[in-house]
């Protein structure tokens, strides 16, 4: 396909243009060289940051270059979409031990499948433009490194705490690239960065995860512990998970930036079976069957059922040490089919409740803090 340059601006523009038909908020395009973030990865990767994500040690040749993960790669063409659910509680839910914590932008359709639908619907919108060409859409799901192209694309800078923050709309968001091999104007890339001497990401960190400004330590992370970890997870961590079960949003909830985040209008970010105010006990109670058909088509069917079980009781550890908490975890240890994974930490959260003085729990300090207050319910 030959075109000028001003036929490749127009298409630049009508492409931005259509994205934001397809419900996505932004939209900017990038070239393909982030080998300037080389050194930084492989530094990442060997202080072990990665934890168990081995994934993340392969095709390292592919992250640095997309042109050799798509053959012919000229463009990423890049998008966010905000995904924070209208009217959703947030501190409510922390300050209640006996409520379990999912990361927000979870509890609905699995967001990968939502955002490659509509990023494979941009990619035909561009071909009914100018005939046939190549592209590939990605949502976190193969080797690409999403942020510094969005940052590159001016979608904006990355915060302290590793996310892409936008001055109109903090980070609540997420991220999809459309790998395509026309040569389109790329945008400026995003310069500046607007954290300053903020660090309240660093401070609020439960587990101290942040472990300095833009770089995680995915070890000790409550998302990578509470999705991606499938073993034992470290007994000096289990207190300071509070009642957080899938995900972690405090970094996200402290952030100044937030007070712009704008909610989703889209109803497949909306929770479904009332996964935003659900008892601990409750969920606990869901049998494998149960747990796969309510989780069909999400996210949270990443953490696998076991996974789902570990959690929730190191949740109910970590809360009131009540009839109902304790009879849920007994129930555990005693079910011939609890694997033995699950019942290590049941029996830990059960020695956990006998060993607290009170009932009373420590509110950990995301919900009690007057700026996420402001910020967030």
């Amino acid at each position: 396909m030959n075109q000028d340059s001003k036929s490749l601006a127009d298409l630049s523009q009508a492409i931005k243009a259509a994205a934001l038909t397809h419900g996505f908020q932004q939209c900017g395009i990038s070239d393909t060289n982030v080998m300037p973030e080389s050194d930084a990865y492989h530094r990442w990767l060997k202080k072990g940051y990665h934890g168990e994500m081995g994934y993340l040690e392969n095709n390292i040749d592919k992250r640095l270059d997309p042109a050799l993960l798509v053959e012919g790669t000229r463009r990423v063409i890049c998008v966010r979409m905000n995904c924070l659910p209208p009217d959703i509680q947030t501190l409510r839910i922390l300050k209640n031990p006996e409520k379990a914590y999912i990361s927000r932008y979870t509890m609905g359709r699995d967001y990968h499948k939502l955002m490659r639908k509509r990023l494979t619907r941009l990619g035909k919108d561009i071909e009914a433009l100018i005939g046939e060409f190549g592209y590939r859409a990605f949502v976190d799901s193969a080797p690409v490194l999403e942020r510094p192209l969005a940052r590159k694309a001016g979608i904006g800078w990355q915060g302290k705490h590793s996310l892409i923050l936008n001055r109109e709309a903090g980070s609540w968001f997420l991220l999809g690239e459309l790998f395509v091999d026309l040569p389109l104007p790329v945008d400026d890339p995003y310069t500046e960065e607007h954290c300053g001497k903020c660090q309240a990401c660093i401070d609020v960190c439960p587990t101290k995860a942040i472990v300095e400004p833009y770089v995680v330590d995915a070890r000790r992370c409550i998302s990578y512990l509470t999705i991606e970890f499938n073993g034992s997870i470290p007994l000096e961590l289990r207190p300071l998970m509070g009642n957080r079960i899938f995900g972690c949003d405090d970094c996200q909830l402290i952030c100044p930036w937030n007070r712009f985040a704008q909610s989703s209008a889209e109803d497949d970010f909306k929770p479904r079976h009332g996964l935003d105010d659900k008892a601990l006990t409750e969920l606990l109670s869901w049998d494998e069957a149960t747990f796969l058909k309510r989780t069909e088509g999400s996210a949270i069917r990443r953490s696998g059922y076991q996974g789902w079980q570990r959690n929730i009781a190191v949740a109910l550890g970590n809360g009131v040490s009540s009839p109902e908490s304790r009879l849920a975890l007994q129930a555990l240890l005693s079910t011939p089919t609890t694997n033995d994974l699950v019942k290590e930490h049941a029996q830990w959260a059960l020695d956990n409740l006998d060993a607290r003085e009170t009932d009373t729990v420590t509110v950990l300090p995301i919900a009690e803090h007057p700026r996420a207050a402001k910020l967030a319910d």
